[in-house]
């Protein structure tokens, strides 16, 4: 039934509309279940070229036998209970978000401390909170931290209240990671041309890292351009309360 677990139909289903070409919102939709529902399945079992229904739904009954009767969830009351808000909803939308973040390359804890801010109205969190809230070790919390402070996806503050610092998500902290991206692009758009002045411009390597640094100077400089343009749009939106 639409929110409660996928059933064996429901993962062939999902099979058939991986097989027609079909994106999971469209599948989700077919399902009459959230996309985060159909997103998070597929990456659990092998992916769009290797989901198999009937495969995925042996594993995820082996997964539930070996959960302790009484898991402890991903969110906190207060994030669940603000707004009226429906806790498994909440707990399927960041398990769903947290998917999708490790796709795009982060590692599955990273994933995760970032998934907890991102849904946290406060926009912070400290260090015993993401404990208490993922269950995991305080080293854990702190190599995370750390990747994700590198990548300058996360900030610290002191919290005004005692000794504890926070971790705080910006509300430009996507602004900042492309910002990041772009200067990562640019000094390789200049290796690419020192190496083409090395090897030289007319030779195929040479041709091909100067190919390489003009199209990654270029593309660098429009990502720049195009996340300063949402970015004033964006805050004058937040101004405005449009």
């Amino acid at each position: 039934m639409p929110g409660g677990r996928l059933t064996q139909q429901d993962r062939r289903h999902i099979a058939e509309g991986l097989a027609e070409g079909l994106g999971y919102a469209e599948i989700a939709r077919r399902l009459a279940r959230p996309t985060s529902t159909v997103s998070r399945e597929v990456t659990r079992n092998g992916g769009p070229d290797g989901y198999r229904p009937d495969q995925a739904h042996q594993a995820t009954e082996q997964r539930a036998r070996r959960r302790k009767p009484t898991p402890t969830p991903t969110t906190t009351p207060a994030t669940t209970a603000a707004y009226g808000r429906d806790p498994e909803a909440v707990r399927d939308f960041e398990e769903g978000l947290t998917a999708l973040i490790i796709q795009t390359g982060l590692p599955r804890m990273m994933a995760r401390v970032l998934t907890s801010l991102y849904t946290t109205d406060t926009g912070s969190l400290t260090a015993a909170e993401l404990i208490q809230r993922l269950q995991v070790s305080p080293a854990s919390i702190s190599n995370a931290i750390g990747y994700l402070e590198e990548q300058e996806l996360v900030r610290r503050e002191r919290d005004p209240r005692g000794r504890r610092e926070r971790y705080v998500i910006d509300d430009d902290v996507w602004y900042q990671a492309w910002i990041a991206s772009a200067r990562s692009n640019a000094m390789l758009a200049d290796a690419a041309e020192k190496g083409a002045e090395i090897l030289g411009a007319n030779t195929p390597a040479g041709a091909r890292l100067k190919d390489m640094s003009q199209f990654l100077g270029h593309t660098g400089n429009d990502m720049i351009k195009a996340a300063e343009h949402w970015r004033q749009v964006l805050s004058a939106q937040r101004t405005t309360g449009r």
